[in-house]
């Protein structure tokens, strides 16, 4: 195990040992864990009770952040004509075709997401030329996160507004930010539930058991706090509704 530092240790014992936190003690405690000297990201982690070697058991989907993640991000469009001009319009920061694949293609990966229209996929051989590039890290245009479509200036206006895309690891976990520690409770409180509502939303209708086996907030530089999961999927309900 990793030897911790004062400092983390300092930032530990204000969790309490085996307690577990609803998710409004959680998010007000970790905000008080960010202590480092930049904007720290809080960060969620959600184990769920599923197994991601079955494809039908796989969690994966998109979600718009109502606060935002306190990120800029850089959206690269694969588009031509007008859909290009839409992209523009949107305000994308890299629009065009073979020039951008050619970029890549030579080591260029200075964006943060890559939308591309239906038809420049085919086209240009995206899928085969950039796979290997674009594909482990995620980057990789895909009809099942939004990012093949032809409604161009909508997904670049959600991913510019704090659109996040997750999906399960190996191990059924599943991170995504959730905002920055200078934000306010309630905004990282409305962000939390809406990524945890769209995580319940997609649960395998194959998936038996407990659904949310645990779930943790944490800063990137410090402690995570443990959320109870025993009512969760009724707290999220009840957020729903009000």
């Amino acid at each position: 195990m990793a030897k911790r530092g004062k400092r983390y240790l300092q930032l530990a014992s204000l969790i309490e040992k085996g307690r577990l936190y609803s998710p409004k003690e959680a998010v007000s405690l970790v905000r008080k864990l960010a202590t480092a000297k930049f904007d720290e990201t809080i960060n969620l982690a959600v184990r769920l009770g599923v197994d991601p070697r079955h494809a039908d058991q796989q969690v994966r989907g998109t979600v718009v952040l109502p606060y935002g993640t306190g990120k800029e991000k850089k959206v690269l469009v694969f588009a031509e004509g007008e859909k290009a001009q839409e992209a523009k319009e949107a305000g994308a920061d890299y629009v065009g075709g073979e020039e951008l694949v050619k970029q890549i293609e030579n080591g260029w990966l200075d964006f943060d997401v890559a939308i591309a229209t239906p038809d420049i996929m085919g086209t240009l051989k995206i899928p085969s030329r950039l796979g290997k590039i674009l594909g482990p890290r995620g980057l990789m245009p895909n009809p099942k996160t939004g990012t093949v479509t032809n409604d161009i200036a909508k997904a670049v206006k959600e991913y510019k507004a704090g659109r996040v895309e997750f999906r399960t690891d190996r191990y059924g976990i599943i991170h995504v930010p959730i905002g920055k520690a200078s934000f306010s409770e309630e905004a990282l409180y409305k962000n939390l539930m809406t990524v945890l509502s769209t995580i319940l939303r997609l649960k395998p209708p194959s998936a038996k058991g407990q659904y949310f086996k645990s779930v943790h907030i944490s800063p990137s530089m410090g402690p995570s706090v443990p959320i109870d999961t025993k009512n969760l999927a009724d707290i999220i309900r009840q957020e729903e509704a009000a």
